[in-house]
């Protein structure tokens, strides 16, 4: 029995000695880049900024803007963005270098481990020169003091030591480097993607510990708290846009809205706050390299016969709230001008993709496309959350998903229901 211990004691030991070295090498890392030799330009800080709609994440609802307190929903637990105006609650007494270790290492300014909520995997492939100009333009922002929130995060998942493992297994530091294989404009839209507009952050596929195959993995998942899918980029079923034409994904990424569909949940925010301030060179490096990823299908159950009677109630339920609008057979309505008004619903990736989860989300709380130069007055769709009860909204959904040529799985109550409660925090 003694012996026993004595060993279960050094392997103790053994593994705190493993866990505090671990530790330490993520604290540890150290990068030489020299700022950038020419004066950090604010003026770009500020495009990069939009382009990386920074205020999108850290700014409070009510908030100042750039002051932090966003809640960030994890699947453990909830963090809070940071102030990032110059106040000394922020970046107040932050340097260029301090600001570029968080970018590029994912430390603070103490030498504290970021929590993966901040898209490291994506910040660290951001040059230094972009670096500085972001940090510039942070710098010439209005100051504004804010308390700052502790993180609600399940132990351990909030600890130093979780943290460092977690970075052990699933970030490498390193700016991006230029694909010989491709031409300039590829290598600044992939920059753009991976990096600065932190795509992946939404549409990577994540494992059960919030990590994923890198910033280029666009597989898609769920929006942990939101309730929300974001969509493979990928599959041309779900929302790859490899055999989509140039000119119509620039006016998606632009207008958010193109052939009568809209950009909606956090989609109509990211073209609002990002995508829809690219000039017209990057707008086209993002298009090339969007339409060049390659081609993987997602896996697809083989929808069951439907249910006649769920599928009798569906159809009753589009003609009494649908129909007006999205037309009998889903074919969407135009203005007196011929532009569209309604989207339709036949032929719509939305209504047909593998998860159900925006189609019930759209119809439970709305849909309300971003209002750009490139379309001023989008239409919108009122929700029905509060008319339609669980089995209502499965039914509804389930004709949705298998009428007009469409041949998707169907929706129970029971799915209804969880992802409301998935998207309880918001």
């Amino acid at each position: 029995m003694r012996r026993l211990l004595v060993g279960l004691a050094a392997l103790a030991v053994l593994v705190a000695g493993l866990c505090l070295a671990l530790l330490g090498w993520q604290r540890g890392l150290t990068d030489t880049t020299p700022p950038s030799a020419r004066p950090p330009d604010p003026v770009r800080g500020a495009y990069l900024a939009a382009i990386g709609n920074c205020a999108g994440c850290h700014t409070a609802r009510g908030g100042a803007r750039l002051a932090g307190g966003r809640p960030i929903p994890t699947p453990f637990g909830t963090a809070f963005s940071s102030n990032l105006t110059p106040d000394p609650s922020g970046l107040g007494g932050w340097s260029a270098d301090d600001f570029w270790r968080a970018l590029h290492l994912g430390l603070g300014r103490d030498g504290r481990l970021l929590l993966p909520a901040h898209p490291i995997v994506n910040t660290t492939l951001i040059d230094r020169e972009d670096a500085d100009a972001l940090y510039a333009w942070l710098q010439a922002q209005p100051a504004a003091g804010a308390v700052r929130r502790a993180h609600e995060l399940r132990w351990p998942y909030g600890s130093q030591l979780a943290i460092a493992a977690w970075r052990a297994l699933y970030f490498t530091p390193g700016v991006y480097r230029a694909d010989p294989a491709h031409d300039d404009p590829w290598n600044r839209g992939a920059y753009l993607s991976q990096g600065l507009a932190h795509c992946s952050a939404c549409h990577a596929g994540r494992n059960a510990l919030g990590g994923d195959a890198g910033a280029a993995d666009f597989r898609g998942g769920l929006l942990v708290g939101l309730g929300w899918v974001a969509p493979s980029l990928h599959d041309p079923l779900e929302a790859g846009v490899q055999r989509w034409p140039d000119e119509r994904l620039r006016r998606w990424l632009r207008d958010g809205h193109v052939d009568g569909q809209g950009a909606l949940g956090p989609m109509a925010e990211v073209v609002l706050g990002s995508t829809a301030n690219l000039n017209d060179a990057d707008l086209a490096a993002m298009s090339r390299y969007l339409r060049s990823l390659d081609e993987r299908p997602v896996p697809r159950a083989e929808p069951p016969a439907p249910d006649p009677r769920r599928r009798e109630r569906g159809a009753g339920l589009y003609r009494e709230h649908c129909a007006a609008c999205h037309g009998m057979q889903g074919e969407g309505r135009r203005d007196t001008s011929g532009a569209w008004a309604y989207p339709a619903l036949a032929g719509s990736r939305t209504v047909t993709q593998a998860s159900a989860a925006n189609l019930i989300r759209i119809i439970e709380r709305g849909g309300f496309a971003p209002a750009t130069p490139g379309h001023p007055r989008p239409y919108g769709m009122p929700p029905f959350a509060g008319v339609l009860g669980a089995e209502d909204l499965a039914a509804l959904a389930s004709h949705l998903r298998q009428s007009f040529g469409h041949v998707a799985g169907e929706v129970d109550a029971v799915e209804v229901l969880r992802l409301r409660a998935a998207a309880a925090v918001h």
